[in-house]
């Protein structure tokens, strides 16, 4: 486990796989309540590869089968209610339980859910009264929010967010990162090696939230006085809540900056990374193209400290999620 942890700390994750729960429709499953699916390109195609699914149908795991009737959540004097269109069967008290049942053994890197589902939707989702229209439309899915309440730092996302490129490129990276977290702890850690493994990620956790940057710090410098028991759960919850502040465009360029500042390089190639760097804040090249330069310059200066940072190869780079360019 150790080894795994120490070559995805240098070239992002490609050792570590990310155990990822999705709705099992978004993978091309006929589970559908037209006994149809609803297979994502991104999920079953480019992110594939990557990622060890487990996929979960609620309704086919609650016995409705496929086909089946439509589901819709309902306002009642009891709150809203999961029921079926045309038989009116209330499956509320079944869901529920499964969601909990489920969201206790759930040992995964994160989620993608199925968008608008009355159970696996987590926005958005219509609540009705009666024959009329929806009386709200910002709920989510019985199912969806039970596991996350249960899972507040869990990375969830649904299929059509994930058509967004910033939206993407945030979910991906935080899965990666839970992953390389959960890796790691889950193994014989000494407080030696969350140092090494929190060293590696420093960069990207400065470029999320600088105040919880310094916070995951604190944990590590206290680490060897602490019990490790008390330590992961510590760390792992900062680590956590700090990536899921999306990164801006500012502290991503405060991060480049601190990296430069970091390599020995003549003034001709300072000045261009300096320019290249200005374009990306100004929004004319992606994110791509400064930490792709500076990467290269740390392994021709040998630095092995900026070399080696998550935050130059968060998730494999084949995956192409930093090309898109920043809109401010």
């Amino acid at each position: 486990m150790k080894g795994v942890i120490a070559n995805a700390g240098t070239t992002g994750s490609p050792d570590v796989r990310p155990r990822l729960a999705v709705s099992s429709c978004l993978l091309g499953e006929p589970v559908r309540y037209n006994g149809g699916h609803s297979r994502d390109r991104f999920l079953s195609g480019v992110l594939d590869p990557y990622v060890d699914w487990v996929p979960i149908c609620p309704e086919m795991e609650a016995g409705l089968g496929t086909p089946r009737e439509t589901l819709r959540q309902e306002s009642s004097p009891r709150g809203p209610r999961l029921m079926t269109r045309t038989t009116r069967v209330d499956l509320t008290d079944r869901m529920t339980a499964l969601a909990v049942g489920r969201a206790a053994t759930l040992d995964v890197d994160g989620y993608v859910f199925k968008a608008k589902s009355p159970t696996c939707g987590i926005h958005g989702v219509p609540l009705y009264r009666d024959d009329g229209p929806p009386v709200d439309r910002r709920r989510q899915g019985l199912f969806a929010g039970t596991v996350m309440e249960r899972h507040p730092l869990l990375p969830v996302e649904d299929e059509g967010r994930l058509h967004d490129a910033l939206l993407r490129e945030s979910f991906v990276e935080r899965v990666f990162a839970h992953a390389r977290l959960r890796a790691l702890l889950s193994g014989d850690w000494r407080p030696r090696d969350l140092v090494a493994f929190h060293s590696r990620h420093k960069m990207q956790l400065l470029a999320h939230d600088p105040e919880l940057y310094r916070q995951a710090g604190r944990v590590v410098a206290a680490a060897g006085t602490r019990p490790p028991a008390e330590v992961a759960a510590d760390y792992a919850e900062v680590f956590q809540r700090t990536l899921a502040t999306r990164a801006t465009v500012g502290r991503n360029v405060n991060v480049l900056q601190h990296c430069l500042g970091m390599l020995a390089l003549d003034p001709t190639r300072r000045a261009d990374l300096v320019e290249v760097i200005d374009s990306y804040r100004a929004g004319l090249v992606p994110l791509s193209v400064p930490t792709t330069l500076l990467r290269h310059h740390a392994r021709g200066e040998a630095a092995e400290y900026v070399r080696d940072q998550s935050y130059f190869s968060p998730f494999p780079d084949d995956l192409r999620l930093r090309n898109h360019v920043p809109s401010g």
